[in-house]
């Protein structure tokens, strides 16, 4: 159903083709062009930028969200997008949403009669609480502190944006980057042998995905704690149920998109338990882009080992021999993680970027 926004814009629901593995269509190509291009207007970078093939399978729904999509037209032309997913876990009623405009297209009111729509559609579908990732980038003007009491954000136009339709900033994150050079290799070789010394009761092991049998159910167990156990302010996050057909479905939307992704994994010599963890991911067409480390967990009765040192320095070094093209990686934290943060600052991450969490609740 179309949805008048202005009196020259309007907006429409993407429609999808049948099947995951089809084509992109021509729409859903003009579709990644605008996300593409409005990620890098916000970013400056192209870190997350999808070519259509690549953004097509993870427009589907899954187990873990239901995804809505619409796309912006002004006068004809494709403007904008808006993106949701509705929480699986839980009671799904929390939802993540994601407005662009084209910068050329901004301050006309599209983005916040856009945002009102979808509201409007999740609210009928049950949906109570919306949260929202904003990038914020410079530190001039007036700032907003987190009530955490961890990191600010300048009140720029994404935060103005987000105060005026009502939401609330929770939480800030931090976007590290380590560059590979030969300085950081030696001191990644160094930090593993400390790490080594004070784990002597753990081993690494390493995957590419699919995950190996024996390791599933243990990767399963410690991908839900990281719904639990990683600080996530009152944005009221649901516990995440993972079993061996989650951690399947992960694997195949990681392949259908086209990308490469390990895991290093420590695991109790004695038990046999898997404690601890880090993944590190790359579009495998573009061996020389960006590196993203994903999730990296410590399961709470292991902690105190150095174990978040060990599968982080294992990691990157064996990513490294990989994908030496790669010239570095990113990688997203609490300011209030400040045991991960210690971790990161130790190895060389530096922070280059902010990003607020903005959160929504209605009755």
């Amino acid at each position: 159903m179309t949805i008048s926004l202005t009196d020259t814009a309007s907006l429409h629901p993407l429609v999808l083709p049948a099947r995951a593995d089809a084509a992109p269509t021509a729409l859903i190509d003009a579709y990644a062009d605008v996300r593409n291009r409005s990620i890098v207007e916000s970013s400056g970078r192209t870190d997350d930028c999808l070519t259509s093939a690549e953004l097509l399978p993870v427009l589907y729904s899954s187990r873990a969200s239901e995804k809505r999509q619409w796309y912006i037209e002004e006068s004809g032309r494709m403007v904008g997008c808006a993106a949701v997913d509705i929480l699986q876990d839980g009671d799904g009623e929390q939802a993540i949403v994601v407005v662009c405009v084209l910068e050329s297209h901004q301050r006309r009111g599209i983005g916040s009669a856009a945002l009102a729509a979808v509201e409007a559609d999740l609210r009928a579908a049950g949906v109570r609480v919306l949260l929202a990732w904003i990038e914020h980038r410079g530190e001039n003007g007036e700032m907003i502190a987190a009530p955490t009491g961890f990191g600010s954000v300048p009140r720029d136009a994404g935060a103005r944006f987000a105060e005026r339709a009502g939401f609330r900033l929770e939480q800030i994150e931090r976007a590290s980057r380590l560059r590979f050079d030969r300085d950081a290799i030696a001191h990644l070789e160094r930090s593993l042998a400390g790490a080594r010394e004070r784990s002597a009761e753990y081993r690494v092991v390493q995957w590419m995905l699919p995950t190996p049998p024996e390791f599933v159910e243990g990767y399963a167990w410690m991908k839900s704690r990281m719904s639990t156990d990683v600080p996530d302010a009152d944005l009221d996050l649901p516990e995440e149920v993972w079993d061996a057909a989650r951690v399947a479905e992960l694997e195949q939307r990681q392949a259908a998109k086209g990308f490469a992704l390990q895991v290093t994994a420590a695991q109790h010599i004695r038990t046999g338990e898997l404690c601890a963890f880090n993944e590190l991911a790359i579009r495998a067409a573009d061996p020389a882009g960006t590196s993203h480390q994903y999730d990296t967990l410590v399961l709470s009765g292991h902690r105190g080992h150095r174990l978040g040192m060990l599968v982080k320095t294992a990691g990157l070094l064996r990513w490294h021999e990989q994908f030496p093209a790669s010239p570095h990686v990113i990688t997203y934290n609490a300011e209030e993680n400040r045991p991960m943060l210690d971790i990161n600052e130790a190895i060389g991450f530096l922070p280059f970027v902010y990003e607020g969490a903005w959160r929504k609740e209605w009755r």
